[in-house]
């Protein structure tokens, strides 16, 4: 049984002992974009690349491997991407799609200005796990750069950003962060064109 389940798999499975990603969610998710992405006009609810970017699996033992499901991810988020940009521009013109992408640049390219050590709040509690200061105002001026001069940076390096952990007010506030972070991805994606595209 073991043996059919594993050459049935989209994923490479860790080891049953290892911890992965939770098999049943990962296909159902991957489904369900699959066919939203094959059919937008499905009766089922939109699926959009903030969905794929923001989508999250439990833990499972002898489950997928993360990094293989994370890679997915990331190129099934760049077709979402592309796919909006297009249906917006057939919809509503090159310019509309040009000025939803100057308008998110315009924010993020604000909160990058800041000086380092104020670009982001501070947590209110003491002892919350918060992000290295340091850390995250090194990615933002490379943002920076990457925005305002053509800067060479990966999308990929964002997704994957680790930051040394810091506690309360020594760091930055996570959840604001991340949630900062996640605009820039998609800000990269729209910008980026797909390899081979």
């Amino acid at each position: 049984m073991e043996q059919r389940t594993r050459t049935r798999s989209k994923f490479k499975l860790v080891g049953p002992k290892e911890v992965g990603y939770n098999v049943k969610q990962v296909d159902l998710f991957l489904e369900q974009a699959r066919a939203y992405f094959l059919n937008a006009d499905t009766q089922d609810r939109s699926i959009t690349s903030h969905d794929v970017r923001t989508a999250s699996f439990d833990a499972a033992k002898g489950g997928y491997s993360a990094q293989a499901v994370d890679a997915a991810m990331d190129r099934i988020e760049d077709e979402f991407v592309l796919r909006e940009k297009e249906l917006l521009i057939a919809a509503k013109g090159e310019k509309a799609w040009m000025m939803k992408i100057g308008k998110t640049a315009s924010v993020l390219r604000a909160r990058l200005h800041r000086p380092d050590g104020e670009r982001f709040r501070r947590p209110s509690k003491r002892n919350a796990q918060s992000y290295d200061t340091y850390d995250v105002d090194m990615l933002c001026r490379e943002l920076l750069v990457y925005i305002e001069d053509n800067g060479e940076l990966s999308v990929d390096v964002v997704r994957r950003a680790v930051f040394a952990p810091a506690k309360g007010y020594d760091g930055y506030e996570e959840s604001q962060v991340d949630a900062f972070l996640d605009k820039v991805v998609e800000l990269m994606a729209a910008i980026d064109p797909l390899p081979g595209k």
